[in-house]
């Protein structure tokens, strides 16, 4: 089994390639599903969530407003913190606890951990691949702009806000450039999977 990372920064089009993964038979993991799996409600952590935040930051039944909590931490250094504190061990714990059962079915398999923060919470350490997916931050502005309907002085900030995309493709083992056309990237993304299979093979 071959357990691989893939990671972006906000609109280079992570969401796609990982996508395009799925179809070609990669098994996700995902960490945004897992995060919200594990903030479900009576959970370890969303007992510790409404402990610290308390109760404004809960829908009427009882589900972590998730739009909410963004907004008190995004300009809070600090709240972020114990947020992470709370949430990426538990999303940790439960995303192994995904890759162990793939591994006990599929022993050959390609696993690909779906991961925004894998480079900031230091998660691609020690995995076999880091795929970094790719496009120029000009075109990420563009892009957010466009999706988000944000003012190019917004979506800046969204970006800036996060670790440069030239900064994570440094780490990459794989960059996918999806600063092209979708058949551009899907064939990148097939190259790469056909050789990531092989390699799983053979480990």
């Amino acid at each position: 089994m071959l357990v691989a990372g893939l990671t972006g920064s906000i609109a280079t089009g992570k969401s796609t390639v990982s996508a395009i993964l799925r179809d070609l038979g990669a098994f996700i993991v995902d960490a945004d599903w897992t995060a919200r799996e594990v903030v479900r409600p009576g959970t370890r952590a969303w007992e510790a969530i409404v402990r610290i935040f308390g109760d404004e930051v809960l829908h009427a039944g009882g589900e972590i407003d998730r739009e909410r909590l963004g907004r008190i931490v995004f300009n809070d250094a600090a709240m972020r913190a114990m947020l992470e504190e709370v949430v990426h061990p538990e999303v940790m714990r439960a995303m192994d606890e995904q890759v162990s059962a793939i591994r006990q079915g599929s022993p050959d398999a390609l696993v690909i951990l779906d991961v925004p923060l894998l480079i900031e919470t230091g998660m691609h350490r020690g995995l076999s691949e880091v795929i970094v997916v790719y496009c120029p931050e000009d075109q990420q502005i563009t892009r957010l702009m466009v999706r988000d309907a944000i003012s190019r002085e917004e979506a800046l900030a969204r970006v800036r806000a996060q670790l440069s995309i030239e900064e994570k493709r440094r780490y990459a083992s794989l960059v996918i450039d999806n600063s092209a056309s979708l058949e551009e990237t899907r064939a990148q993304v097939e190259a790469a999977h056909a050789g990531l299979r092989a390699k799983a093979r053979r480990d």
